[in-house]
């Protein structure tokens, strides 16, 4: 696919800015100048989001869209949690089947347990792609260039079958509903839970988990993936065995998994708190606010501002932990006194009249520095403002 020259222009502009190397061209008329970008823009890439493909000298890198929609190799190793008993030394039994193959990142960590590997993809040149880093990467696989739904017929029966729908339409805008995307699960769903154990779907984290799950059927659990507090990715499994919905929030190596059975609500303490929690990304799209007050000793501020507070400092919260300097209210006394000393601050507003940028035209306060600066509304419909230094 690709010539000796071409690679050797890639190897010696490896770390070189891309677009200007597009702009000074190349005297070598052997070297394939579109595809030489290509890979250098797409290793500079996986570096960060694929580096254990970035450390092998041969990987293909796909078109720079391919590049933005793959899955992150941190992703993808949690996804091969979720399929049973994977083998960390590639030696397993059954039979997974990923039916939306793309670049394969997600395929070639999640089918390591697996005996018979089947990847399946329409696009031509991602077929061409992936069977070649396969290759270069030591994993026995077959690579099947055709359409799910013509392939979901062929298929006899698979432990795990895995789609990842493309979530952009044929004017290439997003979309976000599973049955805007291709291919629609929604049609595909019968089949499916006919041709497996187990099906796992990864979905825009737009979408509503409840939701989806409640429209898919079959859902017994729902992982909402984070990666440094941004959510990332929604995860769906789905069994014919009806069991109770497990809900698993992660980000980064923290996993939260709600309790299954409704929590009951402890009783607010009365003591001045000393610390105040932001849940992570990955809880508030979760929206489980109940089962951390369940966990942890700790109380809500109220119940729409998702801010958390404790008289002791909880070292395992999945969230930012800060320390509580003061507490004020929007009383202009108090205020001087809790912001003396305090020239610029963090801030952010939960529940609260007043905007980001309102708030701090009026405190007077530069953006930045060690200061956080919650503002919300408690549960007895008091403006407070918690000024905070945060933890770790």
């Amino acid at each position: 696919m690709i010539n000796e020259q071409t690679w050797e222009f890639v190897r010696q502009h490896a770390t070189d800015d891309v677009r200007k190397l597009a702009l000074q061209g190349t005297k070598d008329a052997d070297v394939d100048m579109p595809m030489a970008l290509q890979q250098i823009a797409g290793r500079q890439t996986a570096l960060k989001k694929l580096p254990s493909w970035a450390a092998h000298d041969g990987v293909v890198y796909p078109p720079h869209l391919n590049m933005e929609q793959c899955s992150s190799e941190q992703t993808a190793r949690y996804k091969a949690s979720l399929t049973p008993n994977p083998s960390p030394k590639g030696e397993g039994d059954g039979v997974f089947v990923d039916l939306t193959g793309g670049f394969g990142v997600d395929f070639y960590w999640m089918s390591q347990g697996f005996k018979e590997r089947i990847y399946v993809e329409q696009n031509e040149q991602l077929c061409s792609i992936s069977t070649e880093n396969f290759r270069t990467l030591g994993l026995a696989c077959s690579v099947c260039c055709c359409d799910t739904a013509t392939y979901l017929t062929q298929l006899d029966h698979a432990d795990v079958i895995y789609l990842d729908p493309a979530r952009r339409d044929e004017h290439g805008g997003r979309t976000y509903d599973i049955a805007d995307c291709s291919p629609n699960v929604m049609e595909l769903l019968p089949v499916l839970m006919q041709k497996a154990d187990r099906v796992i779907l990864k979905l825009s984290p737009m979408l509503d988990w409840r939701k989806a799950a409640s429209d898919l059927q079959h859902v017994a659990e729902v992982h909402i993936v984070s990666v440094d507090n941004e959510c990332k990715e929604l995860l769906l499994v789905l069994e014919s065995a009806v069991r109770p919905l497990r809900l698993v929030c992660v980000n980064n190596d923290h996993i939260f998994e709600v309790p299954s059975s409704n929590p009951k609500h402890p009783t607010p303490f009365t003591h001045h708190p000393t610390h105040l929690y932001e849940p992570n990304a990955s809880i508030m799209k979760a929206g489980c606010f109940d089962a951390l007050e369940e966990r942890y000793a700790v109380r809500q501020v109220s119940v729409n501002s998702h801010l958390f507070l404790s008289v002791d400092e909880i070292d395992d919260f999945p969230g930012r932990s800060f320390e509580i300097l003061a507490i004020s209210s929007m009383n202009k006394r108090e205020l001087k006194d809790a912001l003396t000393g305090v020239g610029k601050a963090n801030i952010a507003v939960r529940n609260f009249p007043l905007t980001v940028d309102q708030l701090r035209k009026k405190l007077k306060l530069k953006d930045g520095g060690d200061v956080y600066i919650f503002a919300t509304t408690e549960a007895d419909g008091a403006h407070s403002l918690f000024i905070c230094r945060k933890i770790g």
